[in-house]
């Protein structure tokens, strides 16, 4: 039975799914293990998603790909996105996969794969490719039953009530 290097998928139309892996890492920090935190379609500079830089204090290393996503942002081309995705994960397989973390946070690229900036296939090639030990966290709306079937760990957060219902915006130090 292995006791490491297995799959999370955190999933769902509910809040949380980023702020439970940042916990993860958070945690794996605290007992001194390697951390890579890489975000999909999030564009820091614009929005700056603090936990990033409470990440990197912590002795994470933090990279963003495909910054931005058309629907926050409609001046973003979709095909500039698509193979900045591809590159990121080319690179993440030939490069981050090799560099000996021990757990790595791959925050909305189910988002990738939903709105077909990466094809199915590349990250199901990307999960089954990972180093035995590396635990490996996929976060975002719409993982796939495929994505699914690979995971050990499968969280669906379900959104009962949001404030957004409400029409109350995203909030810094809550939403972002």
């Amino acid at each position: 039975m292995k006791n490491n290097g297995l799959i999370h998928i955190y999933t769902g139309d509910g809040k949380g799914k980023t702020t439970a892996a940042i916990g993860l890492a958070t945690r794996a920090l605290g007992h001194g293990q390697k951390v890579c935190y890489c975000s999909f379609c999030k564009d820091p500079e614009k929005y700056g998603y603090n936990e990033m830089q409470s990440l990197r204090k912590l002795g994470a290393e933090v990279f963003n790909f495909a910054k931005g996503h058309p629907h926050l942002n409609r001046s973003l081309d979709e095909n500039v996105i698509r193979q900045e995705t591809y590159d990121a994960v080319d690179k993440i397989k030939s490069e981050f996969f090799a560099a000996g973390y021990d757990l790595m946070i791959l925050d909305e690229l189910n988002i990738s794969v939903r709105d077909n900036y990466l094809e199915e296939e590349l990250l199901l090639d990307l999960i089954k490719s990972k180093p035995a030990t590396l635990e490996l966290v996929i976060t975002g709306r719409g993982a796939t039953e495929a994505v699914i079937g690979l995971a050990d760990y499968v969280s669906e957060i379900k959104k009962i009530k949001h404030p957004y219902d409400k029409k109350i915006r995203s909030r810094e130090g809550i939403e972002f």
